[in-house]
């Protein structure tokens, strides 16, 4: 097979795409191999050889799904609080330090810093990025009075109780249409205000800010520390919600 490239010297072209093909890549061309220009070489799917690119938008949406998962700790909290039922402190302050941590200090922090200005400078979405950072205010506070009435002795005080309910319902009730509405139309317009080289820099940018937060597995560890906290709560089953109709 003859690799050749029209006004190009046709050795060094052999030789760097018979360098790609040695890597275990697969080339993709414009208009087949032979007289065009390779736009993009995709890992090999072989997880030994490469690691795949993650994209931003990849990203962000896994820590959702993150915030998700702690969402429905807290309305099993609500659940429990409503029905005067066991309610172990422990669990929901490190349920309230993991959105603390991680979805406001890591997350919102990485929309905030490197979203909200491109979408800003380029006068697109400006208003849906004006809410969305007030919210994110509103979640701090929030997350303020959780930890706080998250404390051990809190729980026992009536009053405390009902203050704690009604607090974890403003956050369930603000950021499930928050984070929709970043699924649904920031994140697919994200690709619109940045160059396809700058996208998927950003993707290793945003999985590296998670290895410098919490260690060489940031996510997975995230994602440990929220599965022990539902074992907790006896919601860790999956099959539970499944409805018997």
């Amino acid at each position: 097979m003859s690799f050749t490239k029209p006004n190009g010297n046709d050795s060094g072209d052999r030789r760097r795409f018979l360098q790609v093909l040695g890597s275990g890549a697969v080339v993709i061309a414009a208009g087949g191999l032979s007289g065009s220009r390779a736009e993009a070489v995709v890992p090999a799917t072989d997880p030994d050889s490469q690691k795949l690119l993650i994209s931003p938008v990849e990203v962000l949406m896994r820590e959702h799904g993150v915030l998700e998962r702690v969402i429905l700790i807290y309305v099993e909290y609500i659940r429990r609080l409503n029905a005067g039922a066991d309610l172990p402190h422990a669990a929901l302050f490190d349920a309230a330090n993991i959105i603390r941590s991680f979805i406001e200090d890591h997350h919102e922090k990485i929309e905030e810093d490197f979203l909200f200005p491109r979408f800003r400078k380029a006068d697109k979405l400006v208003d849906l990025v004006d809410v969305l950072s007030e919210q994110h205010k509103a979640g701090r506070r929030l997350t303020d009075t959780t930890l706080m009435l998250a404390q051990a002795g809190r729980l026992k005080d009536a009053q405390d109780r009902q203050k704690l309910a009604e607090t974890l319902d403003l956050f369930i009730r603000m950021y499930g249409p928050h984070e929709a509405r970043e699924d649904t139309v920031l994140y697919p317009a994200f690709r619109t205000v940045v160059s396809p080289n700058e996208y998927d820099a950003l993707g290793e940018d945003f999985e590296r800010k998670e290895h410098e937060l919490l260690g060489g597995d940031g996510f997975e560890i995230i994602v440990d520390r929220v599965a022990a906290i539902e074992k907790t709560l006896g919601i860790y089953g999956l099959s539970q919600f499944t409805p018997h109709t």
